[in-house]
């Protein structure tokens, strides 16, 4: 039997968008909060986070945040 193409779950554009975030936190100019007005991102998942939240913000194809039950 044929395999079934896997669908993308990130767009690319928002691959772009945590590539972009992971950039910045590795160079030391990511910040956390409100227009970068936050501390220092600390971790890569940080960095991560923040990254699919504005791929969010700007409408890109991001599966849902899993919420806690």
């Amino acid at each position: 039997m044929a395999r079934k193409a896997k669908k993308r779950e990130y767009s690319r554009g928002a691959q772009n968008e945590v590539k972009n975030e992971m950039r910045r936190y590795k160079r030391g100019k990511a910040k956390s909060g409100r227009g970068g007005k936050g501390g220092k991102v600390k971790s890569r998942k940080q960095a991560i986070a923040i990254g699919l939240s504005k791929a969010r913000k700007k409408g890109k194809k991001v599966p849902r945040k899993k919420s806690s039950r």
